[in-house]
């Protein structure tokens, strides 16, 4: 698994517009465009896109 850290608020607000729960979700990557996320219990990765 990925170590991910927390998201800022500005990032939850980013996951909630994807349609992700921001509290099961952690920031292992952040792009310029993009935010890599890992699950928080099963591992899952997801990149989402910022518009």
């Amino acid at each position: 698994m990925k170590n991910g850290k927390k998201p800022t608020r500005h990032q939850k607000g980013i996951i909630k517009l994807s349609g992700l729960n921001p509290e099961n979700w952690l920031i292992y990557k952040a792009n310029g465009d993009r935010l890599s996320l890992v699950h928080r219990y099963t591992g899952t990765t997801r990149k989402v896109f910022k518009e």
